[in-house]
Parts: C-alpha cells; sequence; structure tokens
C-alpha cells in the first residue's frame, strides 16, 4: 500500500521530517489513501495551508498544486482559489492554531457561507512548530509554553463551532482510528459544500512533554483509550464520558 501512495508524493522530497511520534506523519498518509480509494486526479485539486507543523503535510510533499499561505488566512486564499475555478476541489490542511485561533473568523464565516471547501483540521492541543504556546484547543489545567500554571481557560469544541455555524459535513477522528478517520475523510470530499474534519492528533515534543504524558507511544495508547465513538458515547453516562473524546460523524 504504501508504494501505491508514492504516486501522491514529490519526487525526490525523502521521508517526512517530523519530530518522533508525531501524529501529523500518520495523518499525511490517511489523507493520501482517501485520495487513492476514491481515485481523485490530484491535477484536479488545490491543497492549501497555513503555517504550522500540519502546514507541511502538502507543502512540499505533495506532488500536486500547493498554496502555502499565511498564517490564519488558510480559508480566505482557498476561498479565492475556489472563487477563480470553481472546478477546482480544494482541500485545506493546516492545524488548530492556524485554523481556529489566528483564523477563526474566517473558519467561522467559511462555514456560515457553506463554502465548496473540505477542511482538515490537525488538532494537537498548543502551536506545537513554535514552541508549545496556549491555544483555543488546549485543554482546562494543561501546561504550555505561556501557561506555566496550567490553562484557566475552556477550550473550544471544534465540531460544535462549525456544526453551529452551518457547515454541511462535521467530523472528528483521532489519528488512532485510521479507517474510520479515511472513511470521514472520503465523505468529507463528496461533500458539496463546508466540509470540516477535525483530526486529533499527539504532540510529544512540546505538549506531551511539559505535561509529562510519557513516550510517544504512551501518548498514542492513552490517545487510543481516551477516543469513544458517537454511537457508544450515546449510552455511557456523563461521569463515563468524563476526560473522554467523542469521535465520529457529529
Amino acid at each position: 500500500m504504501v508504494r501505491e501512495l508514492e504516486k501522491y508524493l514529490r519526487p525526490g522530497i525523502g521521508i517526512t521530517t517530523y519530530c518522533p511520534g508525531c501524529g501529523e506523519a500518520i495523518l499525511m498518509g490517511l489523507i493520501l489513501r482517501a485520495i487513492d480509494e476514491l481515485q481523485l486526479n490530484m491535477d484536479d485539486m488545490l491543497f492549501v495551508s497555513g503555517i504550522g507543523c500540519a502546514a507541511w503535510i502538502p507543502s512540499p510533499y505533495f506532488n500536486a498544486d500547493t498554496l502555502h499561505t499565511l498564517h490564519g488566512r488558510t480559508i480566505v486564499f482557498a476561498t479565492g482559489a475556489k472563487l477563480v475555478n470553481p472546478k477546482l476541489k480544494v482541500m485545506v490542511i493546516s492545524g488548530d492554531g492556524d485554523l481556529a485561533d489566528i483564523g477563526g473568523n474566517h473558519l467561522i464565516h467559511g462555514a456560515r457561507r457553506n463554502i465548496d471547501l473540505t477542511v482538515i483540521c490537525a488538532n494537537n492541543m498548543n502551536y506545537g512548530m513554535t514552541g508549545g504556546q496556549v491555544c483555543s484547543t488546549t485543554p482546562l489545567g494543561a501546561l504550555t509554553m505561556t501557561t506555566h500554571q496550567g490553562n484557566p481557560f475552556c477550550p473550544f469544541d471544534l465540531c460544535q463551532l462549525v456544526k453551529a455555524a452551518g457547515a454541511a459535513y462535521v467530523a472528528r477522528y483521532a489519528v488512532t482510528q485510521p479507517f474510520a478517520m479515511i472513511r470521514g475523510i472520503k465523505k468529507a470530499l463528496q461533500t458539496e459544500g463546508f466540509a470540516f474534519v477535525e483530526a486529533v492528533t499527539p504532540c510529544p515534543v512540546q505538549f506531551g512533554r511539559r505535561n509529562e504524558l510519557g513516550r510517544p507511544a504512551d501518548m498514542l495508547k492513552d490517545l487510543m483509550a481516551k477516543c469513544v465513538m458517537r454511537e457508544k458515547a450515546e449510552k455511557l453516562s456523563p461521569e463515563e464520558l468524563k476526560d473522554k473524546i467523542i469521535t465520529g460523524e457529529l
């Protein structure tokens, strides 16, 4: 299967430069598998990214047209490209800091206008690339470079936020749920309108180290234990759902 995906990668780019245990490289493979299973032509696609760890997924790795934009302005550039060439299948790939913090208003209004974009938001719960600062998805009480005594603010639920704004499709999966993630990305790509997939991913070097979450493998195991599919979550009590991450189509 890996060899089958090589045709989607830019020749001579080599291995990824992600930190050991980072889930962004896993997400890259899952996105390409979804594209491959749908048999989409990369020549008919445009990949737009901003600034951050996830933004490096399409650029420089994808052998396709990519637009690496300003921090927080990803959806603006993607909207412009879609308006100029409506035939393009435009996919935005970026992180929570880029899309939900600096680009938060653009995310809301992109969903409100139901612009025909597929948005993949890699949520690692901090600004991973720029030093591990607190962001709008950082859990309450979590330690970051800028919250040494713990984050005092409740995080955004990005899926509920985008859903309330009017998105056509909303889903959340962790990189430890690969087959479900692929299905979700495929459905998002086939949805007409604003389709949003939150990809929960570990950040061992910045977030994990500061919060003493163990080795990268420990963080992956912890993420697997925390994630509960929506259908199962509906049968659980609030006490049973404490500290859990509800995944699925939301």
